[in-house]
């Protein structure tokens, strides 16, 4: 006889996603018995499980994460995840989560949907794209304005159009996130 929560129905899709994402590997930190983790974990393809666990045992297997030079996401909705959300590399509280667990954490999901979670990884990665590509517009508008004014072809108001233009497109370019968020 035994009794467990009903797996989510979007769990095993929300794993296989974020490993399509590049993520390498899922661990499962719970203070559930083990039987019922593991049974949880093989169902929607978690690659490690960590059961019965105390606060400070998240804590201690997220530092042990970082000490192996792994970037580390923790999600959470308790008391419990209180600690390990705020070591964490990124914290991230699902929105209907406890008051700890929010104000701990970095990232604060405003669904508590499992399906929230690669959405916004996908985001995130979007906006550093967004970000790499902004810096090379303004290192390279720096750049052409600072050859051009030593050569002797920018001129005060030409640079000035020349800045402000490029100010725009930094712009305009991260507009753009705007757009893809609502597909996502």
């Amino acid at each position: 006889f035994a009794i467990s929560d009903k797996i989510k129905d979007n769990a095993a899709e929300t794993i296989a996603n974020l490993k399509r994402l590049g993520i390498k590997k899922t661990v499962m930190l719970t203070g559930d018995n083990r039987k019922t983790a593991e049974a949880v974990a093989a169902g929607i393809g978690i690659d490690e499980v960590q059961a019965e666990l105390l606060p400070e045992n998240k804590l201690s297997a997220i530092r042990k994460m970082q000490k192996e030079g792994r970037i580390v996401a923790f999600v959470g909705d308790g008391v419990n995840d209180g600690p390990a959300l705020a070591a964490a590399d990124i914290g991230i509280a699902m929105g209907g989560g406890t008051d700890v667990a929010v104000e701990t954490s970095d990232v604060v999901l405003m669904r508590s949907d499992l399906e929230s979670i690669p959405v916004a990884v996908k985001l995130a990665k979007r906006t550093v794209g967004v970000l790499r590509q902004n810096i090379v517009i303004a290192v390279g508008t720096v750049l052409l304005l600072l050859v051009g004014l030593f050569a002797g072809y920018i001129h005060m108001a030409s640079g000035m159009f020349i800045h402000e233009a490029s100010i725009l497109v930094v712009i305009l370019n991260a507009m753009r996130l705007l757009h893809r968020t609502k597909k996502s």
